[in-house]
């Protein structure tokens, strides 16, 4: 494992590739603060890895490259990570995990790529635990074979969303207090949604690093266990079932698929701003950098027309796989 040192000046230099021709086209940004008036330090990180192993992350807040060696060929990564700013060393613990991504191998299915982040989980949790430091991120990733569905991994309340012309649909369950009381059946349908996708709240139940309280049998936990708990459709309440947090997920062409710290939705009213995004991103004719452009514009102006609290950071990564010739639009399926 390289040194931070040895990761600026590495991983920075230019490492030209020809370019392979992929049916998915990705764009990334992360801000420290939308509106240049929020937090003065960027704790979320990212990570892209194209088809050719040309990787891209934020070391030091610094966009960063490196290429990785015997990548496999047309295979993609994607990645969004947001340090826990109540936490100490937040910053840190998103990038030692983008760290640890970069020497992740690529997975062939969804028990190795889990196998393999578990284990990352428990390098980095007795690691911080070692140095005394509460720490942790989320962590949303998607491993994106040349042919098949994604390979979709998630921890803590960043969100994956599909978008179209129509609808955007949320594809992950936040691991919130609320997600929690829905499990042990404290809360319904309605009161989760309300609580979750209304609310603005910034409380987590589990984070990469740091462990988990979801698994809790009563309504309060007594301690953060160091193994992730992972939610699928035998722990979730009905109306969450299909949205399992390790899963194999189809990408349809022509949508948008879209990753993403909570500071795209830390607003007053976030669905307002959510429910704009079919209209927003829905443009086929557009690249996904002059969506980009045009979504963060939206959420700086949203933010400042608020006038209630400081803007966040926030990182966004757009996919959005090219429609075959004659192919009829579909809906996205997995959830």
């Amino acid at each position: 494992m390289p040194s931070h040192n040895t990761m600026n000046t590495v991983d920075a230099a230019d490492q030209s590739v020809p370019p392979i021709d992929s049916p998915l086209e990705i764009a990334v940004r992360s801000l420290r603060s939308p509106t240049g008036r929020g937090r003065h330090e960027n704790q979320d990180n990212y990570l892209v890895v194209d088809g050719q192993g040309q990787a891209v992350f934020l070391w030091g807040e610094q966009e960063t490259r490196r290429h990785l060696i015997d990548w496999p060929a047309g295979r993609q990564r994607i990645a969004v990570l947001d340090g826990m700013g109540g936490h100490s060393h937040g910053r840190e613990a998103a990038e030692k995990t983008v760290e640890g991504l970069l020497d992740l191998p690529a997975a062939p299915d969804l028990d190795e790529l889990s196998s393999h982040l578990n284990a990352l989980h428990q390098r980095l949790y007795r690691e911080f635990h070692d140095r005394g430091l509460e720490s942790g991120c989320t962590l949303i990733l998607l491993e994106i074979p040349c042919a098949g569905p994604a390979l979709l991994f998630h921890v803590g309340d960043s969100r994956a969303y599909a978008i179209d012309a129509h609808q955007a649909q949320c594809l992950t369950v936040d691991h919130v207090p609320a997600t929690h009381l829905a499990m042990i059946g404290l809360l319904d349908g309605a009161q989760w949604v309300q609580q979750v996708h209304v609310q603005t709240n910034s409380q987590i139940s589990q984070a990469f690093i740091l462990g988990s309280t979801l698994g809790a049998p009563g309504r309060y936990a007594e301690a953060i266990e160091a193994d992730l708990y992972e939610l699928h459709d035998g722990n979730l309440p009905l109306f969450l079932q299909g949205l399992s947090d390790r899963r194999p997920l189809p990408l349809e062409p022509g949508w948008i698929y879209l990753l993403a710290s909570d500071g795209l939705w830390h607003l007053v009213n976030p669905q307002a701003f959510i429910q704009r995004w079919p209209a927003l991103l829905a443009q086929p004719e557009r690249s996904l950098e002059e969506l980009l452009d045009v979504l963060f514009a939206e959420l700086a102006e949203t933010i400042l027309q608020q006038h209630s609290q400081p803007d966040d950071n926030c990182t966004v990564i757009l996919a959005r796989r090219r429609v075959p010739a004659d192919s009829p639009s579909s809906s996205p399926s997995g959830e």
